[in-house]
């Protein structure tokens, strides 16, 4: 029988959640959700959990990107220019300018806080 997942959060660790989540709402558009001592954001349908680093808790510092594991996560949106021109007015960090990998999707990089790699893409719907 084969194993049948679906996703369920995306967990972040930060020495500030609170901005952390705060970028995520005002860049990215997530909605913000606090529980009793947690902070969570819902972001493009998925769930993304903040937890917080403190000094001494054995965290290590976030790497230099490219490195093996986790790259980046990705996020679909609509007219993508429009959302660079956006998000790069609020002072964001852009690893790679907004570009057509191949006929029918475009994409870009943002550099997120703690060094998070987010790649926006937008796609033709005929190459969806």
């Amino acid at each position: 029988m084969p194993v049948v997942v679906t996703w369920d959060h995306v967990h972040l660790r930060s020495p500030d959640p609170e901005a952390t989540a705060t970028w995520l709402r005002d860049i990215l558009g997530g909605e913000i959700i606090r529980g009793p001592g947690r902070i969570d954001v819902q972001l493009g349908g998925a769930k993304v959990f903040i937890a917080e680093v403190t000094q001494g808790d054995g965290v290590n510092a976030p790497p230099v990107t490219p490195y093996q594991g986790l790259d980046h996560f990705g996020l679909t949106v609509k007219d993508i220019d429009a959302v660079a021109a956006e998000i790069k007015a609020k002072g964001v960090e852009f690893t790679k300018e907004p570009t057509t990998i191949r006929p029918g999707v475009r994409i870009c990089f943002i550099r997120g806080p703690q060094g998070i790699s987010i790649e926006l893409l937008e796609r033709d719907k005929k190459y969806a």
